[in-house]
């Protein structure tokens, strides 16, 4: 009976082997890890909801926090600009996966010339998740390097991926059919940053945006004037400011052209009362709607 007992007690102790730890830099990929793990992965947030992905850089506390993490799993795409000097700290202990490096990439979508000296954040627009079929490409690439790193579990990887990414699917269903409720002519999404471009993408609006990524750029008299008058020319129903930056150029934008200021969209995914993608999407669907349709 004792041999029995201890056979069982082995056997739930092998059960019950310590989850896979992944530190993460953005909350929409740490909550895409939890998607994708289940309970066999314990998530770190370092950049929490309400952070600023432009200006965060991880301190010797988050530094701390990382350790004894099998993976650290970054947006990519050049939007945590301080990776290098984050290897450099964390050594070769902990695999730096970004998950955005294997989507494809557009080119960010500022509809002005800013000259040489405009803007210093690369080519393209590191926003990548502001699309459904994106994060279902995330969810495989996550997946994937779960598996390396915990092959026991692969089967369940695997599995989160594909029920994530039918999530995601559904999502965008619903999303279109919101959409289809605003005309096509009125699908252009005024701005004042270049975050949108993914999301336009896949939802057919056309991306009018002033200022570049980053949220302290600058608009000089010249684009605002050239917006003014393109929102004149198209009849542009409403510009929208986002949620942790609402520039003072889209109140003057509003002045001179009395056009309404929508609600403001979730530009970064670090909304304290969105950094999911799915609450993400569904905010800034339903504030386009409200703003957009012609049925109120």
């Amino acid at each position: 009976m004792k041999t029995i007992l201890t056979a069982f007690a082995l056997s739930l102790a092998i059960g019950q082997a310590a989850p896979l730890k992944v530190a993460s830099l953005h909350p929409i990929v740490a909550d895409l890890a939890r998607q994708v793990g289940g309970a066999n992965v314990e998530v770190i947030e370092i950049l929490k909801p309400g952070g600023d992905v432009h200006h965060f850089e991880p301190a010797p506390k988050d530094i701390a926090a990382m350790r004894g993490s099998k993976l650290l799993l970054a947006s990519g795409k050049e939007l945590e600009t301080y990776l290098d000097k984050l290897r450099d700290s964390l050594g070769a202990s902990i695999k730096l996966v970004e998950v955005g490096e294997k989507v494809p990439s557009i080119p960010y979508a500022c509809n002005h010339d800013h000259g040489e000296e405009g803007h210093n954040h690369g080519e393209f627009d590191p926003h990548w998740w502001h699309s459904a079929e994106n994060m279902k490409r995330a969810a495989r690439i996550v997946a994937d390097e779960f598996a390396a790193a915990d092959p026991a579990n692969a089967a369940a990887y695997e599995a989160g991926a594909k029920a994530a990414s039918k999530r995601f699917g559904e999502l965008k269903v619903w999303a279109q059919k919101e959409i289809a409720k605003i005309s096509r002519k009125d699908r252009k999404l005024v701005t004042a940053h270049a975050a949108f471009g993914y999301f336009c993408k896949e939802f057919g609006f056309e991306p009018i945006s002033l200022l570049g990524i980053g949220r302290n750029d600058d608009a000089d008299s010249k684009h605002v004037a050239e917006t003014i008058a393109e929102i004149r020319e198209h009849g542009i129903k409403a510009v929208f400011p986002e949620d942790q930056a609402n520039p003072k150029v889209l109140a003057e934008i509003a002045r001179s052209t009395g056009v309404k200021i929508g609600d403001p969209l979730i530009a970064d995914g670090t909304a304290k009362t969105a950094h999911t993608f799915e609450t993400m999407l569904a905010h800034n669907v339903r504030a386009l709607v409200a703003a957009l349709s012609e049925t109120k």
